[in-house]
C-alpha cells in the first residue's frame, strides 16, 4: 500500500476525478487527511481552521462523536430501505424536524410533512413542482442575487452568472431585485427605505406579470452565496402579505441558514414569518451523509391526500442520513446550539469583525448574524467599488487570490464569492478559535489594502 501524501492524494484526483464549477486543468485541490471540529488537514500535518465549514455545512465540525456513532449504530440496525416503506428512523427524523418549524402567532405549527430529498437542489425541485401542481399557475419569482442549486429548474431559479449556460431548460422563471442595502438597486438612503422600495418594486413584477399566473416567491431567507445579505426587518413580513394576497406560495429556501447558522432552528423565525413551504439541506445532519428535504404546509400536503404527488427518488429519506439528522437535532437541543450562535455572533464575530473594518480600507462593509457574515472588499470606500469586478475571472480576479492565498497561509479557510469573504465557522467552533481565524484574515487583508486608493 501506497504512504498517504500531499503529492500521491493529489496524483490520484487528478487521474479520475471530474470537479464541479472548474476548468480541469487548472485545478489543484488540497489533499485532506482528517478532521476535528473546527479544523482539518492535509498528508502533511498543515492544519486550516475550517472558517467555511467546508460548502457553509459542517454545522457541528468535523468527525462529531455522536454523529459518528449515529452512522454506527445505524448500519448496524439497517443500512436502507426504499421510501415506499415506513421506517422508525425516518420517521422520526421528520418528526424532530417539524417539531422545529416556526409557529404562528397563537403558536400553532402548520408545517407538519417533510418530503426528503439527496440535498439543496433536489429540494428546490420539489418545492416548486408541489407549488405549481397546488396552484395550478406555472411561474415562478426569484432574485437575482441568489443561488439555489444546480439541477435543471434550481439553476433557473439561481439569478447569479453560474445560471447563464445551463437556463435553457426551465420556463416560466421570473428573477427580480431583492434588498441589498449596500448595493441598492432602488438609491435607498437607508434600511426602512430600501425595504419598502424592494417591497414595491417586487409588487411591480407581480402587477406585471399577472400575479394569478404566479405559483411561487422563492428566496433564501438570508441570501447566502451571494453576498450574505439579511433582509431589513419587515421585509419578509412583506413579502410573506404580497403571497397571501394573491395565492401565492412563499418558498423559504433554508439549505444554507437553517438548523443554527444564523442563531435560529430555521432563518425566518428571526422576523417571526411562517413560510408555505422550506427547503433545507446542508446543517440538518452537517453533511455527514447526503440530506435534504422539503417541509411542507398542511395546506400544501392536503392537496396530495387523494391525488398523487409526481415525484420521488430512491434514496428519499435514506435511514443511515435521517439516523445522523436526528442525532445532530438532539445535539442542537441539549447544547442550545442555536443560542449559543447567537450569542457568539454578537459577543465575538461582529465585534471583532467591525474592528478588523475599522482598520482596512480595503473592507467596504461587515454584515450578517450569527456564526454567517460576509466582508465586502472595495478599491474605494467612498464611491464602493469593488475590489475585483462582478463575476471576474483570469486577471481581473486576481487581488481576491492574492487575499485568499494570504489567508490560508495564516491557517485559515473562508468561503470567497466575488468580492467577498464569507466568515461561515462550524457552530461548534471556539470562542478563542473564532477570534484566531479574524485575526489571520486581518492579517490577509493587509494584501486587499495594496489595491486600494488609499494604498
Amino acid at each position: 500500500m501506497i504512504e498517504p501524501s500531499n503529492a500521491a492524494s493529489t496524483a490520484a484526483d487528478r487521474a479520475h476525478v471530474f470537479h464541479s464549477w472548474s476548468a480541469q486543468a487548472h485545478i489543484s485541490p488540497v489533499p485532506i487527511a482528517g478532521g476535528s471540529g473546527a479544523w482539518f488537514w492535509d498528508h502533511d500535518g498543515n492544519r486550516f481552521l475550517d472558517f467555511s465549514s467546508q460548502l457553509v455545512n459542517l454545522n457541528l465540525g468535523h468527525q462529531h462523536p455522536r454523529l459518528v456513532e449515529a452512522i454506527k449504530r445505524q448500519a448496524d440496525e439497517l443500512c436502507m430501505v426504499a421510501p415506499i416503506f415506513a421506517n422508525d428512523t425516518r420517521s422520526a427524523a421528520a418528526a424532530a424536524i417539524a417539531e422545529h418549524t416556526p409557529r404562528h402567532p397563537d403558536g400553532r405549527r402548520t408545517l407538519n410533512k417533510v418530503f426528503f430529498t439527496n440535498g439543496g437542489a433536489e429540494a428546490t425541485e420539489n418545492a416548486v413542482r408541489m407549488a405549481r401542481l397546488h396552484t395550478g399557475r406555472h411561474k415562478v419569482l426569484s432574485t437575482y442575487r441568489s443561488y439555489h442549486g444546480a439541477t435543471g429548474t434550481a439553476i433557473a431559479l439561481t439569478g447569479e452568472p453560474r445560471r447563464w449556460p445551463s437556463e435553457s431548460g426551465a420556463t416560466g422563471v421570473v428573477h427580480f431585485f431583492g434588498p441589498y442595502p449596500y448595493r441598492s438597486a432602488f438609491h435607498a438612503a437607508d434600511e426602512a427605505e430600501e425595504c419598502t422600495r424592494a417591497l414595491e418594486h417586487l409588487e411591480s413584477v407581480l402587477t406585471m406579470e399577472g400575479p394569478g399566473t404566479v405559483a411561487a416567491v422563492v428566496l433564501e431567507s438570508v441570501v447566502g452565496t451571494n453576498g450574505v445579505l439579511v433582509p431589513p426587518d419587515g421585509y419578509l413580513a412583506g413579502v410573506r402579505a404580497l403571497c397571501d394576497r394573491h395565492g401565492i406560495v412563499m418558498v423559504a429556501d433554508e439549505v444554507m441558514v437553517g438548523f443554527g447558522r444564523v442563531g435560529e432552528w430555521f432563518a425566518v423565525d428571526h422576523w417571526d414569518v411562517v413560510p408555505d413551504l422550506i427547503c433545507f439541506a446542508k446543517g440538518v445532519n452537517s453533511g455527514y451523509i447526503p440530506l435534504g428535504g422539503v417541509i411542507i404546509s398542511d395546506d400544501i400536503a392536503a392537496t396530495f391526500d387523494d391525488r398523487p404527488y409526481p415525484g420521488g427518488l430512491t434514496y428519499s429519506g435514506h435511514p443511515m442520513a435521517c439516523a445522523v439528522a436526528l442525532e445532530s437535532i438532539h445535539v442542537f437541543e441539549e447544547e442550545r446550539v442555536p443560542e449559543r450562535v447567537a450569542e457568539l455572533g454578537e459577543s465575538v464575530l461582529r465585534p471583532e469583525l467591525e474592528k478588523v473594518a475599522a482598520r482596512h480600507p480595503s473592507v467596504g462593509e461587515v454584515r450578517g448574524m450569527g456564526c454567517f457574515f460576509a466582508i465586502e472588499l472595495v478599491r474605494d470606500r467612498g464611491t464602493r467599488e469593488p475590489l475585483v469586478p462582478f463575476n471576474a475571472a483570469g486577471a481581473d480576479a486576481a487581488p481576491m487570490g492574492e487575499v485568499m492565498a494570504a489567508c490560508k497561509a495564516g491557517g485559515v479557510w473562508p468561503f470567497a464569492h466575488f468580492n467577498r469573504i464569507h466568515v461561515a465557522p462550524p457552530l461548534v467552533i471556539s470562542a478563542e478559535d473564532a477570534r484566531a481565524g479574524i485575526a489571520a484574515i486581518d492579517a490577509a487583508l493587509d494584501v486587499a489594502d495594496r489595491f486600494t486608493t488609499e494604498s
